[in-house]
């Protein structure tokens, strides 16, 4: 499955905000220095989803905030449920 992203590196939190421009919006704490906004993606995304980093693939957008990431290994539903903010 592949997920489009917007990445908001140093930010104060780690998470999951909105759907921005039909891409998921993601606040990160780590700059965007030296891969280290890309590493924290992998590594929140792997969290959100318990699964392997090497589950996660940035295939597109490595230097940019616009991103695309490979999602291996994980039912669609799964990724769409933990993934999507729950609307109130």
């Amino acid at each position: 499955m592949f997920v489009a992203v917007l990445v908001v590196p140093r930010s104060s939190h780690c998470r999951i905000v909105a759907v921005h421009d039909d891409r998921l919006k993601i606040q990160l704490t780590a700059p965007p220095v030296d891969g280290k906004a890309n590493a924290a993606l992998v590594q929140f995304l792997a969290s959100e989803l318990d699964i392997a980093k090497a589950q996660i693939e940035i295939v597109g957008g490595a230097a940019n905030k616009r991103k695309n990431v490979r999602i291996s290994g994980v039912p669609a539903q799964r990724v769409l449920l933990r993934l999507l903010p729950q609307r109130q």
